[in-house]
C-alpha cells in the first residue's frame, strides 16, 4: 500500500486495505462512469443484505418533488421514526448525498439518512439530483433548491416542525448544502437552524497542497477529484452554488457545522472556508481529525475515530434543534 497509508488512522487503514484489496485502485479505477456507479450500487446493497435489511426502526417513503421550471421531477425519500405518534411534530433534516456530483445516490446513503432520523427523532427528506457529465452545473443545485422548496411547502404534512429544520450533505452534498442554504437565504427562505457540511467539495482550482498530495488514499485522490470538477463545470466559470467558495458575504445564514480528515483531498479548502466564516463573525464549529481519510467513517463505521466524528455530528444537530 501507498506510504500516505502510513498517515491513516490504523483501525480505519485496516478497513481501507480490505475495501482496496478487493477493488484495486477504489471506484476511481473502474474509468467508466456508469460502470463505476453500478459497482458503488451493488456494494451497497451487499451491504444492506449483510445487515439484514433496511432498518425497522425507521419508516421509508419514496416521493417526487417538481423540479424547476421545467427540470425533470426530483426524487425524495422521506424517513421518519416507526415509533413516532402519527400526529407528533418532530424536527426536519433535509439530507443530501454526497459522489462528486457524478456518483451516489438517495439508495447509497440510506443508513445514513436513517441513522440522522433514528437518532435525531426527526424527519429526514433525503434527496436525489441529477449527475455530470451527462447533467452539469446548476443541474444539481437546482434539484437541491427544489427539494427544500418542496419539503418546507409540505411541512404539515411530514409532521416536522419548519422552524426546527437542518440541512446537511457530505463531500459534494457538502457542497450542495452550503449551496442551497445560500440560495434560501438569497430567494427569501425557508429558514435554517443549522448547515452541516461534512468534508465539503468546493475548490475547482485543485491547487491546495492537500489537493495536490492526496494521490494514493485510494479514496477520492487528486485524479478523481480533477474528473468530476470538469464534468460538473463542463467547461464553465463556476459561480457561487457550484463553489460557495466564491460567496464573499456570509451574512444572514444559520450557524455552520464543519469537519474534515487531516488525509482529506478537502483539507486545505475546508480550512480556507472556516476561517473566512470566522473573520466574518459567522457562528462555525468546525473539527478536524488527526488520520481520518474521505468518508472513513462511512467506510469503517466501527472505527474509534469514526465513532468520534459520528457522534459530534449528531451532538450539533441535537442542540442544534432543541435550540
Amino acid at each position: 500500500m501507498s506510504s500516505q497509508h502510513d498517515r491513516l488512522d490504523p483501525e480505519s487503514r485496516t478497513v481501507l486495505e480490505a475495501f482496496l484489496d478487493a477493488l484495486p485502485g477504489g471506484f476511481n479505477g473502474i474509468p467508466d462512469i456508469v460502470a463505476r456507479r453500478e459497482a458503488s450500487a451493488a456494494l451497497n446493497a451487499a451491504g444492506v443484505e449483510a445487515a439484514g435489511g433496511p432498518d425497522p426502526s425507521v419508516t421509508r417513503t419514496d416521493r417526487t418533488a417538481p423540479g424547476l421550471d421545467g427540470d425533470p421531477e426530483v426524487p425524495v425519500r422521506v424517513y421518519r421514526p416507526a415509533d413516532a405518534p402519527a400526529d407528533a411534530t418532530l424536527p426536519g433534516i433535509f439530507f443530501i448525498h454526497g459522489g462528486g456530483m457524478v456518483m451516489g445516490s438517495v439508495e447509497g446513503e440510506d443508513a445514513m439518512a436513517t441513522t440522522y432520523a433514528r437518532e435525531i427523532g426527526a424527519v429526514v427528506v433525503s434527496t436525489g439530483y441529477r449527475k455530470a457529465p451527462e447533467d452539469p452545473h446548476p443541474a444539481q443545485s437546482r434539484d437541491c433548491w427544489a427539494g427544500l422548496q418542496w419539503m418546507a411547502a409540505h411541512a404539515d404534512e411530514l409532521g416536522y416542525d419548519p422552524d426546527h429544520l437542518v440541512i446537511m450533505g457530505g463531500s459534494a452534498g457538502g457542497n450542495l448544502a452550503l449551496a442551497t442554504a445560500l440560495r434560501a437565504r438569497d430567494e427569501g427562505g425557508p429558514a435554517l437552524e443549522l448547515i452541516l457540511a461534512a468534508y465539503p467539495m468546493l475548490d475547482p482550482s485543485n491547487t491546495t497542497p492537500a489537493s495536490q498530495s492526496v494521490t494514493e488514499i485510494g479514496v477520492w485522490d487528486r485524479a478523481g477529484n480533477v474528473e468530476a470538477w470538469e464534468w460538473f463545470l463542463a467547461g464553465k466559470e463556476p459561480d457561487k452554488y457550484a463553489s460557495p467558495l466564491l460567496e464573499t458575504d456570509w451574512s444572514g445564514l444559520a450557524p455552520i457545522f464543519i469537519d474534515v480528515g487531516t488525509e482529506d483531498l478537502f483539507r486545505d479548502e475546508d480550512i480556507t472556508l472556516v476561517a473566512e466564516l470566522a473573520a466574518q463573525g459567522n457562528p462555525v464549529e468546525f473539527h478536524l481529525y488527526p488520520g481520518a481519510f474521505h468518508g472513513s467513517e462511512v467506510l469503517a463505521p466501527q472505527a474509534a475515530l469514526s465513532q468520534r466524528i459520528m457522534a459530534n455530528r449528531l451532538d450539533a444537530v441535537r442542540r442544534a434543534v432543541a435550540e
